[in-house]
């Protein structure tokens, strides 16, 4: 288990320090940092609100994601797959494993670093106010794991396909599926025609559900549990999928 850590670690190094070979890293950084802000000031009402908090900056946290996060992950498997690149990394003496955990750790820590680059906005509100900062603290944590939630589905359908259009398209989707399940609209039309456990089960699965219990401070063992699970089962689905093609 140490030598696949120690290889995976070498891979994300690697991986980290290709994203800014290229103008990728300074335009998702920018874009990000302006899009956080821009819903947080005139989306949000940042001023208008009168409140010393980041509620209206995490809030609209998820949704930035859906397009974000898969314009990320479409590249991880699909261009390899595409260039024939990865069948010269399933020929190196490394695991689809590794380099699965490897690729994923390089992306999630490009994506923490976007998140921490909004920075200033903590230090903003703590000028301006007396906010909670242990709230904020968690908001970032959930935020972090909602990112890494989207980026394990996003890489697992990467290693689908050869296209990163549909690659982004899919993982989009199939992200959005996951944010909405657990909202009233869904959830009416579930309980239409569908048993209410069925209901409560698709519920359950919601990423804003857990997302906005931890940005209300609370860092539950259960949403903790959700989050490290699906990323664990979407980095299993994906080794599998790297797997066969290696054996194909």
């Amino acid at each position: 288990m140490r030598d696949t850590l120690k290889t995976a670690y070498i891979i994300a190094k690697r991986e980290f320090a290709a994203y800014f070979a290229t103008p990728l890293a300074a335009v998702f950084l920018t874009i990000f940092v302006a899009a956080t802000g821009a819903f947080a000031f005139y989306i949000g009402g940042f001023f208008d609100r009168g409140q010393a908090n980041l509620d209206s900056f995490f809030a609209y946290h998820p949704w930035l994601y859906l397009l974000l996060v898969p314009a990320v992950a479409m590249r991880l498997w699909a261009e390899e797959r595409k260039s024939g690149t990865i069948e010269l990394l399933m020929t190196l003496p490394i695991s689809p494993l590794e380099a699965i955990l490897g690729k994923f750790a390089a992306a999630w820590a490009f994506i923490g670093l976007a998140l921490l680059l909004t920075f200033p906005m903590w230090i903003t509100v703590n000028v301006l106010g007396d906010p909670d900062n242990g709230v904020i603290l968690t908001s970032y944590i959930g935020s972090f794991l909602v990112a890494g939630a989207f980026l394990a589905i996003g890489s697992f359908i990467s290693a689908l396909t050869k296209n990163q259009v549909i690659a982004f398209i899919l993982s989009a989707t199939v992200c959005f599926l996951f944010v909405t399940s657990g909202m009233e609209l869904v959830q009416t039309a579930l309980r239409a025609w569908t048993p209410r456990l069925v209901a409560d089960a698709v519920a359950s699965m919601s990423f804003l559900t857990h997302y906005e219990e931890i940005t209300r401070g609370v860092i539950g063992a259960g949403s903790i549990v959700f989050f490290v699970s699906l990323i664990a089962f979407a980095l299993l689905a994906n080794a599998i999928a790297v797997s066969q093609k290696k054996s194909a």
